[in-house]
């Protein structure tokens, strides 16, 4: 059964976005939310009956400033105070929260406590924010336990009565409260009434392990984005940035690709140079399968290896990760078509002996 009754404490890491603005009520203007100050602000955290301590970048960070630095800071942070918490929330503005998510699911080997993102598409204080609803709920399926246990030990996104996986996610809808979209995967928990989880999908570690945090990324990554009538000239810039090391290449459909001479020579070039070219769809929903059609089975001749149903912004961290840890193009490949931490599925008729 689960856990209520139990005070958990939560470390809640806020790095900056919408969530941490509160109107001025003498000049209207939002201003950055004074962390130090949340019970006063958001009264309804102490209904909760768990212990919440803070933690606020400074200064805080637009999601479009947050990149490996930030990531490093963030597993650092939660390192640092593993054994203290039950559970950790990070705020995080809207635009990079997928890409944070995916690089923590990484760096944070043998995770087996929850670390929950979350934000907002309204200011915390605004009338009809979303903020408290997603910081309430994130904080409670951080401190979710059952017998002893956490519920949810892994990197995932909240928003929007949705408990998502990290690095399945994206950011689907700039408007709209439910922002977020977990495609190729199912929710982990929906927030209705009352909480329910979804064990089936929710990835526990196979043993109990000390946590190992990792703090090397290599940003030799690029992504390439096929449209009809991309020019030579291009696809040649991307392929030869000096010192790339990856790319991934958004592609058509299930993995599709123009089948030009001089764009198959590019970039079986770049393959020889050992380059890794992951191919990813540029679908929301569904898988990339080189099999299928021509132009699929042509790139994986010439050595382009399969993004399956990856994110983009999965696929991009992985490589980070991947190549910040010294590995040569052929172990990035074979890292590259196995499932670290449940971020790509695997068709059963593709998994090489």
């Amino acid at each position: 059964m689960t856990d209520n009754k139990q005070q958990a404490s939560i470390l809640l890491i806020y790095t900056g976005g919408t969530i941490g603005m509160i109107e001025n009520p003498e000049t209207g203007l939002l201003e950055v939310f004074d962390f130090q100050h949340l019970a006063e602000n958001v009264p309804e955290l102490k209904f909760l009956g768990h212990h919440v301590d803070t933690y606020q970048f400074d200064p805080p960070l637009d999601s479009s400033a947050m990149g490996p630095d930030s990531w490093m800071k963030i597993v650092k942070i939660i390192a640092d105070t593993y054994q203290k918490y039950d559970g950790f929330v990070i705020l995080h503005g809207t635009d990079t929260m997928s890409y944070t998510a995916s690089a923590l699911s990484f760096m944070l080997e043998n995770l087996a406590k929850p670390v929950i993102l979350t934000g907002s598409q309204l200011p915390i204080g605004m009338l009809r924010t979303d903020g408290k609803e997603n910081l309430i709920t994130a904080i409670e399926i951080a401190a979710a336990k059952e017998n002893g246990f956490p519920i949810v030990p892994e990197v995932c996104v909240f928003f929007e009565n949705e408990l998502m996986r990290g690095n399945r996610t994206c950011k689907a809808n700039a408007d709209n409260f439910n922002a977020f979209r977990s495609y190729n995967y199912p929710p982990l928990a929906h927030a209705g009434i009352h909480i329910k989880y979804d064990v089936t999908q929710i990835y526990y570690p196979v043993s109990r392990r000390p946590l190992k945090p990792h703090y090397l990324l290599d940003r030799n990554i690029a992504i390439l984005k096929l449209f009809p009538g991309i020019s030579p000239s291009v696809v040649e810039s991307i392929l030869n940035i000096p010192g790339l090391k990856g790319v991934v290449m958004e592609t058509f459909g299930s993995g599709n690709a123009p089948l030009n001479k001089w764009f198959l020579e590019m970039l079986e070039d770049a393959v020889g140079r050992g380059v890794v070219i992951v191919n990813v769809s540029q679908c929301r929903a569904g898988s990339v399968e080189m099999h299928r059609y021509e132009t699929g089975q042509k790139l994986l001749e010439i050595g382009v290896i399969s993004g399956y149903d990856s994110t983009t912004e999965s696929a991009v961290t992985k490589l980070m990760f991947l190549f910040g840890h010294g590995l040569t193009p052929n172990e990035v490949k074979e890292h590259m078509n196995c499932s670290l931490i449940g971020e790509i599925t695997i068709p059963d008729s593709f998994v090489r002996p």
